[in-house]
């Protein structure tokens, strides 16, 4: 198990050299600091914690600062814990890049949904409109919230209120492209969240050890072709005049 965080940048499309599109979501990456580790022994489980967004210190105060001064790190604005993992493998005041994913891996992404506010049950949970004629005297409506017998509503009935705004995970995605110049993972399909929002990359808990072959992608760096100037022309005719 592995993991970081990163800031979701946006939603955009590649295509291989088969021609086949792939649609993707940008993460980008700040390193990531290690700033605490905990073990079984002392904390009852294995996890680290990581620090990603640096702030200024005025935005920070002094027991997060204490915190990440013991990484010997600036104030960050988001600390994450990642646990499953092998906490040998890091020390404290660690850097974790992009580096740590490769092409092809699978993994889950967890984020905060987009908040939707009071919505009713049709757009909050699927369910369908009544007859719309003028006569009828159910629209958009709950419908029945119970039966006879028990007098009451029954626990857990789909009703209006707060929808979205909730912790979400999408499982099984495959990472396309690692940009280690750029600090930026593409991974394939939708991820929860709106822009510029914090998610964390981990691990595919159901498909660890599953590894698909990395896509050919079609890049368009254009190549810089040097136009023959005036005196590396005099120089080739005074070769061939010789």
């Amino acid at each position: 198990m592995k993991g970081i965080l990163g800031k979701k940048i946006g939603m955009t499309q590649v295509f291989t050299k088969t021609g086949k599109l792939i649609p993707v979501t940008v993460i980008e990456v700040e390193d990531n600091v290690v700033t605490q580790i905990k073990t079984v022994e002392k904390d009852g489980y294995d996890a680290i914690q990581l620090a990603t967004d640096t702030i200024r210190e005025k935005l920070s105060n002094k027991p997060k600062k204490g915190h990440t001064d013991k990484a010997n790190t600036t104030p960050k604005r988001f600390l994450r814990e990642i646990r499953g993992v092998n906490v040998s493998e890091y020390t404290l005041g660690q850097t974790v890049g992009v580096d740590i994913f490769t092409e092809g891996e699978m993994v889950d992404v967890t984020g905060t949904s987009k908040g939707k506010g009071f919505q009713g049950v049709i757009k909050r949970h699927n369910q369908s409109t009544g007859p719309m004629g003028h006569g009828s005297q159910y629209h958009r409506g709950v419908g029945s919230l119970g039966t006879m017998l028990p007098m009451h509503v029954l626990k857990g009935k789909k009703m209006p209120g707060q929808m979205g705004n909730v912790k979400r995970t999408v499982q099984n995605l495959e990472i396309i492209s690692v940009d280690k110049e750029n600090n930026v993972i593409l991974v394939k399909g939708n991820v929860p969240g709106p822009k510029k929002s914090l998610v964390i990359i981990r691990t595919a808990v159901k498909k660890p050890e599953e590894k698909h072959e990395a896509a050919d992608l079609i890049t368009y760096i254009e190549e810089v072709i040097e136009e023959p100037t005036a005196e590396k022309e005099e120089k080739t005719e005074e070769t061939t005049v010789e």
